[in-house]
């Protein structure tokens, strides 16, 4: 049993919570009698448990929670770094050293900055900052992204991580601004007006691993570019990065092979290949590799196992259980799906093809005379270049196909996602109409297959393909290969409550775009034509979190007019500033490669989203003559175990209910949704599969016409939902101009898997 005096002395160091929070003391004696504080290590799970009983009429006792668990961390790197535990953080000089010296911080940190600017610099460091969090926060930051030794001793503590990142994004900008520009990301992260991705959360200032969240490669249609794929793609999952891969281009099954008819496998049992890669090479460790595989709707294989690739029915043989699977979906699909008879029948025909064989029969070249499949192009609003290509491979006589009723095609999409939660939609023609890089091809012509694991990146791809390969005069075999665009999603969000809430957008904004921007040049991406695209475009994906907490903070109900008026404006202005952030830093150090001819130079971005304010013309204007820094600049990611450290709702989803467990491999936790009182309350009453998702779609196409890449975005149906209702809310995303959707959660699904890497 506790002591008095341990009793006391733990509620002596709980003053602040009891002040801060409002916590009975009596309540506080009541609540931590009978707990055994000298078997306190053994128990630490069980006394946090208690604490963080959190019931909605108590929601504070979370905070309580997080500070004995602060106590422990504190204990623990004193230990472990031989200081006393009452100073709470020690020498921030020693610990780089110390964990430069053990291989743990790369040698970055001590190389960029002398002692003078270390010392400066841990003078900024606020630690009571560390009572923002609450306990399944900071729970998450210290299991997962905290500084630890080979063996697990704790070493980093919070503030120090946000430092150490500050430092690393920060160490190669001009030395006369450099601890300035420290010191503003270090006010963006320990404020928690932001977070950056779980790569960079993780990796930033270590010896080990990359900063970015994901990639996106196309793969080729021959032996050697699949399996260069599978190698490019393993060392990418080997260092943490999340893949998604377009496999629109591999012939289907029964096509030839040399001429050879019939011997093609199609593209199954490549991707079980690559299922196999995804559960053998995993990421640090920690869990397995995450891969998309994303097949066009007018591929010959789409109804020939790969949309049961996941489902629990059929062969065996022909499943990739690990893997998520996307379609990529044109506008005359959809199309299709609207014709019906005169009895409400539909009637819509969809034919599939192998995209070998179309480029055997249509001949179809482009400029410099190689072959063209269907895949290559899209409809623009006014010029259905896709849908004219379409038809005459319809049209031709000796064309093999397969063809179908649209319906049961969109049927067998929404059994495998009532199932399985995928596939993932990718509607290629709004997203190639929007793209502000497709300068850089012919009108029509596709640059954007597919988007990446979590469905919020959207930037320009094409093949690697090897050119040749000799003997070398020393007898080296070298293998030249010419590189394609392999996408690079580097990803940091806003924590829209903290940051509208205190009014900070502006400033926030500026020096998170500069921080994403320094990622690129910082990065070390092993697979060079990753690299390569990288600085081609200087692509980053500005985010959210948090906008259920915001509507709830604000009094808006989810299902209202209210809230989509806000994400049109609120979402216009984040546009307004990122744009303008990278303006700024363009006139500073450059406009990326492929800026010139681009939607941003030639202002027709601005044109399509009809910003004609004087504020956006004058932008317009900048943009045009001092370029912009970034090819792309927004993506809203999912969000999850960041916006938890972040103290806040995921990305743009409705909360699961008022109060709920949280649980992973390692913890379950019972949380309530943030800032919750009997003013709150009743805007968060309405639980994700509650919520009208026409409000939820129409709230995201209002957000979606200001961000240049896509929005990771799920929708929400009961187990037992009608054929008819959920293909409407297909139609409706696709009607309101959504690039893409994520996820269909049901009721009845256990909990899926999903990639953390996004989760910025």
């Amino acid at each position: 049993m506790t002591t008095q005096g341990e009793l006391d002395s733990v509620l002596h160091s709980l003053d602040y919570a009891k002040k801060v929070y409002q916590l009975d003391t009596t309540e506080l004696r009541n609540r931590l009698q009978g707990m055994n504080f000298s078997t306190f290590e053994a128990n630490q799970h069980g006394l946090f448990y208690s604490l963080n009983r959190i019931a909605m009429d108590q929601p504070n006792w979370t905070y309580l929670a997080a500070h004995l668990y602060l106590n422990e961390l504190y204990e623990k790197a004193a230990t472990s770094r031989n200081y006393k535990s009452t100073l709470k953080y020690g020498n921030f000089h020693e610990l780089i050293e110390e964990l430069t010296n053990k291989g743990i911080y790369s040698n970055d940190i001590v190389n960029s900055y002398s002692k003078d600017e270390i010392f400066e610099l841990e003078k900024v460091i606020d630690p009571t900052k560390d009572h923002l969090f609450t306990y399944i926060g900071l729970f998450l930051l210290a299991d997962r992204y905290l500084a630890r030794d080979y063996e697990r001793n704790i070493y980093e503590l919070p503030q120090e991580r946000f430092m150490i990142i500050a430092m690393t994004l920060m160490q190669h900008e001009n030395r006369d601004v450099r601890i300035e520009f420290v010191k503003e990301a270090y006010w963006a992260l320990s404020n928690l007006y932001m977070t950056v991705a779980t790569p960079t959360l993780s990796n930033a200032g270590k010896s080990f691993g990359q900063l970015s969240s994901c990639f996106i490669d196309t793969v080729e249609d021959s032996l050697d570019g699949i399996y260069l794929n599978n190698w490019d793609i393993s060392r990418l999952s080997k260092d943490g990065g999340g893949i998604g891969v377009y496999y629109g281009k591999v012939r289907a099954l029964g096509s030839d092979i040399k001429k050879f008819k019939g011997n093609s496998s199609g593209v199954v049992p490549w991707i079980r290949l690559i299922n196999d890669t995804a559960v053998s090479v995993d990421q640090l460790g920690q869990r397995q590799g995450a891969i998309a595989i994303y097949l066009d709707l007018f591929h010959k294989d789409i109804m020939n196992g790969f949309l049961d690739l996941k489902t629990n029915n059929g062969d065996e043989r022909r499943k990739a259980h690990d893997i998520f699977t996307g379609v990529s979906v044109p506008d005359l699909f959809m199309k299709r799906l609207e014709e019906v008879d005169e009895n409400g029948r539909s009637i819509g025909e969809w034919h599939t093809f192998c995209p070998h064989e179309v480029k055997q029969f249509m001949g179809w070249k482009d400029e410099k005379g190689n072959p063209l499949g269907l895949e290559d192009f899209y409809d623009e609003e006014d010029e259905k270049y896709f849908t004219l290509k379409y038809l005459e491979a319809v049209n031709h006589p000796l064309l093999p196909r397969k063809s179908y009723r649209a319906m049961d095609v969109m049927a067998r999409i929404m059994i495998a996602q009532l199932e399985t939660g995928t596939p993932y939609m990718f509607y290629r023609d709004a997203v190639n109409r929007q793209n502000p890089n497709k300068h850089l091809l012919g009108k029509g012509r596709t640059a954007i297959f597919c988007s990446n694991l979590c469905t919020e990146i959207a930037q320009n791809m094409s093949v690697t393909t090897i050119t040749k390969e000799y003997v070398d005069d020393e007898g080296n075999i070298v293998i030249i290969r010419k590189p394609g665009d392999f996408v690079v999603c580097n990803l940091s969000s806003i924590n829209l409550p903290r940051a509208v809430q205190e009014n900070v957008l502006k400033r926030l904004i500026r020096i998170q775009v500069r921080m994403l921007d320094n990622v690129i040049d910082l990065n070390t991406i092993s697979v060079k034509q990753a690299d390569i695209t990288n600085k081609k475009f200087r692509a980053v994906g500005l985010g959210t979190f948090g906008w259920h907490h915001l509507l709830a903070l604000k009094g808006i109900y989810w299902e209202s007019e209210e809230a989509v008026q806000l994400a049109d404006v609120l979402y216009e202005n984040i546009a307004y500033y990122a744009i303008q952030s990278s303006m700024e830093l363009a006139k500073e150090k450059g406009a990326y490669p492929k800026f010139k001819g681009s939607d941003w130079e030639t202002g027709a971005y601005f044109t399509r989203r009809k910003y004609t304010s004087e504020r956006w013309n004058r932008l317009k204007e900048h943009v045009s003559q001092n370029g912009l820094r970034n090819g792309w600049l927004m993506a809203v990611a999912p969000n999850s175990s960041t916006a938890k450290i972040g103290g806040s709702t995921d990305g743009i989803d409705p909360i699961y209910a008022v109060e709920y467990a949280e649980e992973k491999k390692n913890f379950k936790f019972k949380v309530t949704a943030p800032d919750i009182n009997h003013r709150t309350y009743e805007f968060y009453r309405k639980a994700r599969h509650e919520v009208d998702q026409i409000w939820s779609i129409r709230q995201n196409a209002a957000r979606q016409r200001h961000i240049d890449q896509g929005i990771s975005f799920n929708l929400y149906v009961r187990h037992d939902i009608k054929a008819k209702d959920l293909l409407q809310l297909h139609l409706e995303a696709w009607r309101q101009g959504l690039k893409t959707t994520y996820y269909v959660r049901s009721t009845s699904q256990a909990e899926i898997e999903e990639c953390e890497l996004c989760h910025s």
